[in-house]
C-alpha cells in the first residue's frame, strides 16, 4: 500500500529534523533526550547521587540522560509497557506503572528509598480527535501525580509532559496544591506546532491526607 501524503510528510520532517540527526550522531535513542538536557541546564534537575524514576521510558532517551547525570552514586529506574534495550546504570521494569504488579516490582527495587525526581515524557496514543487526545493526556498525567503520592519523597521534584487545552489550567492548579512551586517549560527541542509543554513541580508536599483524596490534581 502506498504511503499517505501525511505519513510521507512526517517521514520527511523526521529525517531532516536536526535533533534526530544529532541524536544519531551522539548516541541518544531519541530526539527527546535534548528536551531533558535543555531543561536540566536551565533548572538543574539532575545531580550525582539522585534516585530517579522515568515513567514511560522507552526507547530510553531520557533514561540515558538521567543515568549520565546521576552517575554511579545515583539510581535510575525506568518503567514502560514496551521493551527497552538495556542502558548502563538503568534498572528497567517492563509493565504499566498503573498496575499493582508493576508497582510492587518497582517498590522492591527502590527498597526503603523514594525517588528524588520523577520524570514522565509520556503521551497517549493519538487518535487525531483533539478532545479525545486531550482527555487521554489528562488521565495519564493524573496517574503520574497519583504515582508520586506513593513513590516521590517529600521535597522531591516532578517533570511531566502535558498537552495544552481543555483542563490544562485546572490540572496545573491542582498540582500547585501538591508542590510548593510549579513552572511551565517549553524546550526548544519541542516542535513548535505541538501542544506539549512540561510542568516542572518542585517541593513535593508529601502524600495527600485522607480528606484530600477526592481532589483532582
Amino acid at each position: 500500500m502506498a504511503r499517505s501524503k501525511t505519513s510521507k510528510a512526517w517521514m520527511q520532517e523526521h529525517v531532516s529534523d536536526p535533533y534526530v540527526r544529532r541524536a544519531r550522531a551522539e548516541g541518544y535513542r531519541s530526539r527527546a533526550a535534548y528536551k531533558l538536557l535543555e531543561l536540566n541546564r536551565r533548572d538543574h534537575l539532575l545531580r550525582p547521587g539522585l534516585t530517579v524514576v522515568d515513567l514511560g521510558s522507552a526507547p530510553g532517551g531520557w533514561s540515558q540522560v538521567a543515568a549520565e547525570q546521576v552517575g554511579a552514586a545515583g539510581r535510575v529506574l525506568a518503567v514502560d509497557r514496551l521493551e527497552m534495550a538495556p542502558i548502563q546504570g538503568v534498572a528497567f521494569i517492563l509493565g504499566d506503572f498503573r498496575d499493582q504488579a508493576t508497582l510492587e516490582r518497582l517498590a522492591g527495587t527502590l527498597g526503603e528509598r523514594r525517588a528524588d525526581l520523577v520524570l514522565s515524557d509520556m503521551a497517549p496514543n493519538i487518535s487525531g480527535v483533539p478532545e479525545v487526545d486531550q482527555a487521554r493526556s489528562l488521565e495519564l498525567v493524573q496517574a503520574v501525580v497519583e504515582f508520586c503520592q506513593g513513590y516521590l519523597k517529600p521535597g522531591g521534584t516532578l517533570l511531566v509532559k502535558v498537552f495544552q487545552g481543555a483542563g490544562f489550567e485546572e490540572f496545573a492548579t491542582g498540582l500547585r496544591r501538591r508542590f510548593l512551586k510549579v513552572a511551565v517549560r517549553k524546550p526548544g527541542a519541542s516542535r513548535s506546532r505541538s501542544p506539549e509543554v512540561y510542568l516542572l513541580a518542585s517541593g513535593f508536599r508529601g502524600p495527600a491526607r485522607a480528606t484530600e483524596e477526592g481532589d483532582s490534581v
